[in-house]
């Protein structure tokens, strides 16, 4: 059983969630994984905890 986790940070909305996770098993069905064999786990980390060019990212402009 094939278990997805996303690390993303957080801000997305409930519906952007639901279409992430949609279009994942939407994936996996293609190459033969049924939805019921698939878990998905969305981990929201706030940018103040993910680091990225040796600064927090919440300090990096994008």
């Amino acid at each position: 059983m094939p278990v997805v986790r996303i690390e993303m940070w957080e801000g997305r909305t409930e519906k952007q969630k639901e279409k992430l996770i949609k279009n994942i098993t939407k994936i996996f069905e293609e190459i033969g994984v049924k939805p019921d064999h698939l878990t998905i786990i969305i981990h929201d980390i706030p940018k103040s905890n993910w680091g990225m060019r040796g600064e927090q990212a919440s300090k990096i402009s994008h």
